[in-house]
């Protein structure tokens, strides 16, 4: 069984999630692909998917909402699971599901879909990123919760072995 694992990122902390998520399904002994969204040509190897993607002003990057309109059938035929990174502070902000997630659930047919809190550092950040962080008053640092990515992806590998 081989199964995608991509994510969209801006700045890498997205990426680094679809990594974390990789390094468990593979330590759980799934046979894993990791690629950025514009890397993917062809779905038909994979048996499942795990799709990402930052969210910014409230929507998923365009590469990974191009890969999910390219590849909706193929999607649809197979397990996919998807995951959101975005909301950052303390509380986290924003606190609701990114604005266009519900078509792509529906689209793809996804067995789930979990919102990641995100990271924030000023200095990767393009001036518009930096003026909306400014806006909103959010501070830097990393709000990513690495244990509650590792759970979901065990919970990924449980249903991938029960078939």
């Amino acid at each position: 069984m081989s199964v995608l694992v991509s994510a969209a990122s801006r700045h890498g902390a997205t990426a680094e999630i679809a990594e974390a998520i990789d390094r468990t399904l593979r330590g759980r002994g799934i046979e894993t692909d990791l690629r950025a969204p514009a890397e993917v040509a062809d779905l038909a190897g994979y048996h499942a998917v795990v799709l990402g993607s930052a969210v910014y002003m409230g929507r998923w990057l365009e590469e990974a909402r191009l890969l999910v309109e390219e590849h909706a059938a193929l999607l649809a035929a197979r397990p996919v699971w998807l995951f959101s990174s975005g909301p950052v502070g303390d509380p986290l902000k924003p606190d609701e599901d990114p604005v266009d997630v519900a078509d792509v659930v529906t689209s793809t047919g996804a067995r789930g879909h979990r919102v990641f809190p995100g990271r924030i550092d000023r200095g990767r950040l393009r001036f518009a990123e930096k003026a909306v962080v400014l806006a909103l008053r959010v501070p830097d640092g990393d709000f990513r919760d690495w244990a509650a990515i590792e759970d979901w992806a065990n919970g990924i590998a449980d249903d991938l072995a029960a078939g």
